[in-house]
């Protein structure tokens, strides 16, 4: 080993002495490929695939050989929904909804053709459950339809059809500005409400009906999407759940006990001014079960003064929905009393 400044190092010598032998390199030589087709590269489609776009294909092709797009503009607009996309081999055809129709498709002449086997415009003839029957054979496993049977609607006869449109390319009851439109064909006393000078902002677009109500059908009353109208009422006014050191029974009750949900002519959805609204429980005369009477219901000695000057109770009572206030700050009010 030579010695240098950085170490004991191994001198060139030594290093040629245990170098590797140089092997000599060989060309490499062209391995011959064989032609491979290109069906043989592409992995084959399923058969159920191709009978299932084939049935798409060719049952269309039996309809649309009338109804072109001079003839049913409405109808053919189907082509810009989910139900007419035709890269997936389980969009439905026209007779997966429709039926069979055969009368309908071997009718020859000038004379009007029968109606198919299923219908389902406005004046149709097809029973309701029958109409929704076809559209639960795809639709029926999303949970938001698992409780459609029995609900309101199901049991009203209101079909799939009646709110929503499957050949527009825009369907009104699924876009949160036109669905009140759709709801309010039947809802009319709910359209009045909106209309009043409180109400939620439905007609402005921020509220939608199915913001708090699910349609195809719920555990909750009145097709609410929660199992009870406070729980709802909870999603959006969260600062009146509580819990409060003080709470009032009608909160967690039922919040309909004092608010029109819909609208109404007081302010903040009361059913009533106050205090007359106050005066539904907290009365100084009436029956037994409403008035102050009642155990857990307490009347003040001045209420028919208050009524009399037509006082307001939330001129004291600020806090009507719960209160955290130990004290009621005056001699005439215990505690509990809902005040700031």
């Amino acid at each position: 080993m030579a010695k240098t400044k950085v170490g004991n190092v191994a001198s060139k010598q030594q290093v040629a002495a245990v170098a590797l032998p140089v092997v000599s390199a060989k060309p490499i030589e062209p391995v011959a490929l064989k032609p491979v087709s290109v069906e043989a590269q592409v992995a084959p489609i399923p058969v159920v695939q191709e009978m299932a776009q084939g049935l798409v294909l060719n049952g269309d092709a039996k309809c649309t050989a009338c109804h072109d797009e001079a003839d049913s503009p409405q109808l053919l607009a189907i082509g810009k929904t989910r139900h007419g996309t035709k890269v997936d081999g389980r969009t439905p055809t026209c007779t997966s909804c429709h039926g069979d129709s055969a009368a309908h498709l071997n009718h020859k002449g000038s004379s009007k053709p029968p109606k198919p086997d299923r219908t389902f415009g406005k004046n149709t003839a097809t029973p309701a459950t029958e109409r929704n029957d076809a559209c639960l054979s795809c639709h029926q496993k999303d949970t938001k339809r698992h409780l459609w049977v029995g609900s309101a609607h199901e049991t009203h006869d209101v079909a799939c059809s009646s709110c929503h449109q499957v050949h527009a390319a825009h369907d009104k009851v699924r876009e949160k500005s036109t669905q009140p439109e759709v709801c309010f064909t039947c809802h009319k006393e709910q359209r009045a409400q909106v209309n009043k000078q409180s109400h939620h902002p439905v007609l402005e677009g921020k509220v939608s009906c199915s913001d708090c109500h699910n349609a195809h059908g719920s555990a909750g009353p009145k097709l609410l999407k929660r199992d009870s109208v406070v729980e709802t009422c909870y999603s959006c006014h969260a600062e009146k759940r509580g819990p409060f050191v003080h709470n009032h029974q009608p909160v967690t009750d039922d919040c309909t006990n004092c608010h029109m949900p819909h609208g109404t002519t007081a302010d903040n959805l009361l059913k009533a001014r106050p205090p007359l609204v106050c005066y539904q429980c907290h009365s100084g005369h009436g029956t037994p079960g409403i008035a102050g009477i009642a155990p857990g219901v307490t009347a003040s000695p001045q209420t028919n003064t208050f009524i009399e000057q037509g006082r307001g109770c939330l001129n004291c009572h600020t806090e009507i929905h719960g209160s955290n206030n130990p004290n009621g700050g005056q001699n005439l009010l215990p505690p509990a009393f809902f005040l700031r």
